[in-house]
């Protein structure tokens, strides 16, 4: 069956703080399998630009089932030890529910930001995830790459999810594939079509040379969907699921499609305001999920 999830994207209210969190509680009593939050750390015009862990983390105390994933962290924009404490500071508070998406980011006015050159992006991510996994395996850690040297390091928070919470990584390169491969519990794509993810399968079987590591990935990716009788407050960023005028029939034969084609899990991005968000997850939970089977 096809898991669905809902991206806290919306630009919520700064006078009400919580709404966030009122969301993702009620995407849980809806039985939405997870939530995700995005990594920009400048203005994005188009939604709610807060840290994942952070809100992640107050998610997280309000709901007790409820899957957390960064969708997309961007990894070069963190040292590898910070971003390994605080994934695991995260599985930890959360009982086990992160799942660590991650990317290597796009934006060059962040990246200039942060001090870090964008032509080492994918550099650095191979090497923070590489990092990372040392120090979750849990013993005491050495290791020596382009960008992080470690000596006998210990986590201070070690991860309650053997060897770390599940990787997820995005990205439709043969670049992303090789690291989900190496990396990766999952693959995480965008506003793709059935033949997206076949392709998408197909590649990674070519790319694992035999060695069986594109079996055991889950396809993830997140999906823009603007409900009937809801106004897009957004435009959407990309190919809107069930079509520009969706119905219930016509989302559920999309993502129908979609877990055919071997996607395992959807997050549904939703370009509405802040106000019409639980009533857009109300009418996939009540409209949609009953048909996915």
């Amino acid at each position: 069956m096809l898991r669905l999830g809902v991206s806290l994207q919306p630009r919520w209210p700064t006078d009400d703080a919580t709404a966030a969190l009122r969301a993702a509680r009620h995407a849980e009593e809806l039985g939405f399998d997870h939530v995700a939050v995005g990594n920009r750390l400048l203005d994005s015009g188009s939604g709610l630009d807060t840290d994942p862990f952070v809100l992640l983390a107050a998610v997280a105390g309000v709901t007790t089932r409820l899957r957390l994933l960064t969708s997309i962290l961007v990894a070069p924009y963190y040292p590898a030890l910070v971003l390994a404490n605080q994934a695991a500071t995260l599985d930890v508070v959360s009982g086990g529910r992160l799942i660590l998406g991650v990317g290597t980011g796009w934006n060059p006015d962040e990246f200039a930001a942060v001090g870090v050159p964008a032509r080492e992006r994918g550099a650095r991510t191979d090497d923070h995830l590489a990092a990372a996994k040392a120090l979750w395996s849990g013993g005491p850690t050495d290791f020596d790459g382009p960008f992080t040297t470690l000596r006998a390091a210990r986590l201070g928070v070690p991860p309650v999810t053997p060897g770390g919470p599940p990787v997820w990584v995005g990205g439709h390169s043969d670049a992303a594939l090789r690291r989900a491969l190496r990396f990766g519990a999952g693959w995480f794509g965008t506003g793709v079509t059935a033949e997206d993810v076949t392709g998408v399968a197909r590649r990674l079987t070519e790319l694992e040379d035999g060695q069986g590591n594109a079996e055991r990935l889950t396809l993830a990716a997140a999906g823009f969907l603007t409900p009937p009788g809801i106004a897009a407050a957004v435009p959407s960023p990309g190919r809107p699921l069930g079509g520009a005028a969706p119905t219930a029939a016509s989302t559920v034969d999309d993502l129908g499609r979609l877990a055919e084609a071997g996607l395992a899990a959807c997050t549904l991005w939703l370009p509405v305001a802040a106000s019409d968000v639980e009533k857009s997850i109300e009418w996939v939970a009540a409209e949609v999920m009953p048909q996915l089977g």
